[in-house]
């Protein structure tokens, strides 16, 4: 979920059954009713169990169940009905709730219904009776707020925390954050409590709020639909599917279809990837209700996009943990070292990407892929989201996966996005789903066909196929064993038994009733065993657990360590790293199976790996560099005076070879000594050689800058990095209106910066950075500019190589420079301020 301002600011830019609901096509899939379709029947498609068929067996998954149960019972609804009564002009003494329920905050109402949904969930997996209750309480309430409505003027089925107003702003376009977002939220929890829960006034509540939408959006044309879309609406496609699903009514299909995003939708078709720069959770749900309109009788068209979007996601925009994103968007593709922060991995996405998976893999139960994903991103993203220290289960809004990154539990939502949530002062859109994740952990675990049982995951739990009269037991301690059993503990039956072999369990074997059988099931396929099964029946399958290094993709020599599915996270207690460090990945040791713990020695020092999902309240590691560290550079690394008149390369005048290329609308022109170039503020700009300050301990930058007019906020006059994790620049405004010299190697959030006044425009003005023994000082015009005496980061903690580095551009998606550049120089030393001076002498005439 993304907030119109602030952290997220890119953004005002842009069971019993297993429902989902997928998309339209456009201006004709609008205006043509379709005929209400019933849902296709596929004989290899694997369904459900019930969560009422399932339930967790003692560890971890039960453990964060147990205290999401506990915050669920604890919850006072009347606090969350607050703003809800107060709109529809009912009254109301409780006390407001904070953070994004707060009674001025656009959101507010977003919770509600991730509530009603974890309490349909919860009673469902548990048999909580008191939940069940409460639930009833909540909707009851909500009908009341319905049925007000219209004394309060808004239109007939109107339900929601903040006013009818905020659609009429969404529809002029001026700006509101996401209300058909929210009222997604409020519309799922209806039907979990309908379909979970038993609950028709549910029903009755949720097809009213239907027909709303209906009206309002059946008025505006396709175009002004598709401006509407550029707002996040969370998966109201996959709200409408359900309704569809539930009712039969081919107008819930049509509506659905009213919310199918051309502009994203388009070339997912296509097989497209150009998810670079989008929301990257706005963009998921759509998939979910994509994946469901083909499931309810909707063109193929709709498979392809959720099945694209997957497969586009998974292999190119996700980290590690199986997590995706960094300060919630996409980036380009393959980026995951140049795209390291404390901001990675918004835990809404994987919930979502959760959801798309489990869809899939109905469709087609066959792929293991799909689990394998499944496994990696719930073992260590999900399961660790909350702390285990709360009795209450709160979650973080982020994995980090940066340098030093840390889950930590301040006094309110806002002081740091990887802050654990509270009772009643965050409710982010990641406590919203914290309260439907833990309390469905169950729902994947098996799935079933008309003969076949599948065990997708490896969690202690217990299943009752009722309609084959067995009851089968999984226990395991995955990951601290390599290994679980299958245990038949009621009644029998003739089915086959399919187990998941998952893509890391390179020779597992298989006993049956303490006899080991001769096949050897391959990994990354199914290991089916077909008879008759009797109470007793007990399957044991050895899953061997290999400690491996997986490389990013951007840079091999960027790693993460993984015993089996489980990703390992160096342990820093109460010392924060300002760079990725360096692991000698020979001195990696297992050093305890049950807790599993590993050792290592990274910059020369111990340091213990636990899985990251064990890993809170203190700082971490996840990425490390590996390999041979590069030789500093040389005293004078490159000199460009910028004398061509024709072509694209620029020569280095200082003898080593390290020539730089003209790109975009970089041209030659006139310069203070000679000639220079030219940069056109639209995406003209200098590509350097690579590694020119590789490995480099001190270092100096100078050149010689025209701006052409006020420079863009965030224009580069240099950029040297891997990426967003790690760069060194000088722009001539940051957001404080200074000229900024900054250098991180753990993203933005670690800069460790020096401001000056701004450099003057429209003549030749002289810059340089000096750094050396932990100062960075700049130079304006041979003069101090500034000085920062505690720089700690240095281009030697970049990484073995230095691939981006930039005249006129930024590692970001900033603007570019409008200016020309002459005289460029870069050091592998500290110039003293003589030299800085004697460059700068030259004087425009």
């Amino acid at each position: 979920m993304t907030p119109p301002l602030g952290r997220r600011h890119f953004l005002t830019a842009a069971g019993a059954a297993a429902a989902a609901l997928t998309v339209t096509d456009g201006p004709a899939a609008q205006a043509t009713p379709r005929p209400a379709g019933s849902p296709r029947q596929q004989a290899t498609r694997a369904r459900p169990f019930p969560l009422t068929a399932v339930s967790l067996l003692a560890g971890p998954f039960q453990d964060n169940q147990s205290r999401n149960t506990a915050y669920l019972r604890f919850v006072d609804i009347n606090r969350l009905l607050h703003t809800f009564r107060l709109n529809a002009g009912l009254p109301s003494t409780a006390q407001p709730c904070g953070g994004w329920e707060g009674p001025t905050v656009e959101l507010r109402g977003h919770s509600t219904g991730h509530l009603l949904s974890g309490l349909a969930l919860t009673f469902a997996a548990t048999g909580d009776t008191a939940l069940h209750d409460k639930g009833r309480r909540l909707v009851a309430a909500l009908a009341a707020c319905q049925a007000a409505s219209p004394s309060a003027g808004y239109g007939k089925g109107y339900l929601s925390a903040f006013p009818e107003s905020f659609f009429h702003r969404l529809e002029a376009g001026t700006g509101v954050w996401a209300p058909y977002y929210t009222l997604h939220k409020i519309m799922a929890g209806l039907v979990d409590q309908y379909r979970l829960a038993g609950n028709e006034q549910a029903l009755d509540v949720v097809l009213h709020l239907g027909e709303w939408v209906n009206l309002r959006t059946g008025k505006l044309s396709y175009e002004q639909m598709q401006r509407v879309l550029e707002t996040e609406f969370g998966g109201m496609n996959d709200v409408l599917a359900d309704l569809h699903a539930i009712t039969g009514e081919a107008v819930w299909l049509d509506v659905a279809q009213r919310f199918t995003h051309a502009r994203v939708f388009d070339p997912l078709a296509a097989g497209e990837d150009r998810l670079a720069g989008l929301h990257a959770n706005t963009q998921i749900p759509k998939m979910v209700g994509a994946i469901r309109l083909w499931q309810e009788s909707l063109p193929d068209r709709y498979r392809t996009i959720a099945r694209n979007f997957w497969q586009l996601v998974t292999d190119h925009h996700s980290y590690v943990i199986g997590g995706n994103s960094n300060g919630e968007a996409f980036h380009e593709p393959d980026v995951v070292a140049g795209q390291l922060s404390n901001g990675t991995c918004e835990n809404c996405n994987s919930y979502n990407m959760l959801k798309l998976t489990r869809l899939l893999h109905f469709e087609d139960p066959d792929r293991t892929d799909l689990l394998d994903y499944y496994e990696r991103t719930l073992f260590n993203q999900m399961l660790g989201e909350q702390d285990p220290d709360s009795a209450h289960g709160f979650d973080i809004y982020y994995t980090g996966l940066g340098p030093g990154s840390f889950k930590q539990q301040p006094s309110f939502m806002g002081t740091d996005p990887n802050a654990y949530s509270t009772d009643y002062d965050n409710f982010s859109c990641d406590h919203g789903t914290g309260m439907e994740t833990h309390a469905k952990f169950a729902d994947t675990i098996y799935t079933h066909d008309e003969q076949r049982l599948l065990v997708n995951l490896f969690i202690p739990s217990e299943v009752n196929w009722q309609e084959k009269n067995i009851t089968w037991r999984q226990t395991t301690t995955l990951p601290d064993a390599s290994s679980t059993v299958l245990t038949v503990t009621a009644g029998g039956a003739a089915h086959q038994l399919l187990v998941r072999i998952p893509g890391w369990a390179a020779g597992a074997r298989v006993k049956l009733n303490g006899r080991t059988l001769s096949n050897r099931p391959a990994a990354g396929a199914w290991l089916t065993l077909d008879r008759t099964w009797r109470r007793g029946d007990r399957v044991e399958v050895s899953l061997p657990m290999r400690t491996t290094m997986e490389a990013t993709p951007d840079d091999p020599d960027v790693k993460a360590v993984l015993h089996g599915p489980v990703v390992l996270a160096g342990a820093y207690g109460d010392t924060a790293s300002t760079w990725m460090p360096r692991l000698d990945t020979s001195t990696l040791r297992q050093t305890s199976a049950a807790p599993l713990r590993f050792t290592a020695t990274a910059d020369g020092k111990a340091i213990t790996l636990l899985p990251i999902a064990r890993v809170h309240h203190q700082y971490y590691n996840v990425y490390w560099l590996t390999g041979q560290p590069p030789s500093p550079p040389p005293q004078f690394a490159a000199w460009y005076p910028f004398d061509e008149t024709s072509g694209t390369t620029a020569a280095d005048a200082s003898g080593n070879g390290s020539t730089a290329t003209l790109a975009g609308g970089a041209s030659w022109t006139q310069g203070h000594m000679g000639g220079a170039v030219a940069l056109d503020g639209e995406d003209g700009h200098v590509a350097l050689a690579e590694d020119l300050l590789a490995g480099a301990s001190a270092y100096s930058v100078a050149t010689w800058v025209k701006l052409a007019g006020q420079p863009a906020a965030w224009s580069r006059i240099f950029d040297f990095g891997t990426g967003v994790s790690a760069n060194m620049f000088l722009t001539p405004l940051s957001d404080a209106g200074t000229l900024r010299y900054a250098i991180t190697a753990s993203g933005g959030g670690a800069e460790q910066r020096i401001n000056a006044d701004p450099l003057p425009t429209d003549h030749w003005v002289h810059v340089a950075v000096t750094y050396g023994a932990g100062t960075a000082v700049p130079h304006v015009d041979g003069q101090e500019a500034g000085r920062n005496t505690a720089v700690t980061v240095e281009p030697r903690y970049f990484g073995n190589h230095i691939r981006a580095a930039y005249i006129g551009r930024s590692q970001y998606s900033d603007p570019y420079l409008k200016a020309a550049v002459d005289d460029f120089r870069v050091y592998g030393r500290t110039l003293s301020a003589t030299e800085v001076t004697a460059l700068a002498r030259p004087k425009e005439s």
